[in-house]
C-alpha cells in the first residue's frame, strides 16, 4: 500500500496527518472488500481543478474532486485531484468543520475507486451513507491514534 501526497499551487495542509490518513483509508477500503495499491492525492486549487476537467473530462466547471480509477480486481489505485479552494467553500456553505470536510472528500475519492458512485438517481444519499461511515471510521482511528 502506498499513499502519495503532491501539490500543485497550494500549500500541503498542516491539518493533515498523513500516519494517521495511511491507517484510516486501507480501513475504508477493507470495509469495502478491497485493498490499496497506490493511491496519489493531487492537492490544487480551483484553477488547477479546472485545468485537469477541460483536460481529461472536457468539462468546463470547477468541482471538489476528480478521480482517476487505474484499479485492477479488489487492488484500489487510483490519482484523486482535489480542489482545497472548493473544499473550503463547501466546508462554508455546508456549515462544516473544514478538515472534516476535507477528509470527507479524501474518503469520496477512495469510495469511487471501491465502485460507489454518485451521479445516478439515488446514488448520492447512497455515497453520503458511505461518507459518513468513513467518517466514522475516522473517528475510531483517532480514538486508537497515539499522537
Amino acid at each position: 500500500m502506498t499513499i502519495n501526497w503532491l501539490t500543485k499551487n497550494v500549500e500541503f495542509p498542516e491539518a493533515i496527518i498523513k500516519d494517521l490518513v495511511s491507517l484510516w483509508l486501507p480501513r475504508v477500503a477493507e470495509a469495502h472488500g478491497k485493498q490499496i495499491g497506490t493511491l496519489t492525492y493531487i492537492l490544487t486549487d480551483d484553477e488547477g481543478i479546472l485545468e485537469v476537467n477541460r483536460e481529461f473530462l472536457q468539462h468546463d466547471y470547477y468541482t471538489d474532486i476528480i478521480t482517476f480509477d487505474y484499479s485492477k480486481r479488489s487492488m484500489v489505485s487510483g490519482d484523486i485531484y482535489i480542489s482545497l479552494d472548493t473544499v473550503a467553500t463547501n466546508a462554508e456553505q455546508f456549515d462544516q468543520n473544514p478538515l472534516r470536510e476535507l477528509h470527507r472528500v479524501l474518503a469520496h475519492g477512495l469510495l469511487h475507486l471501491c465502485g460507489i458512485n454518485d451521479k445516478g438517481p439515488g446514488e448520492r444519499e447512497i455515497m453520503e451513507q458511505h461518507e459518513d461511515a468513513a467518517l466514522e471510521m475516522l473517528s475510531e482511528t483517532i480514538a486508537n491514534y497515539d499522537i
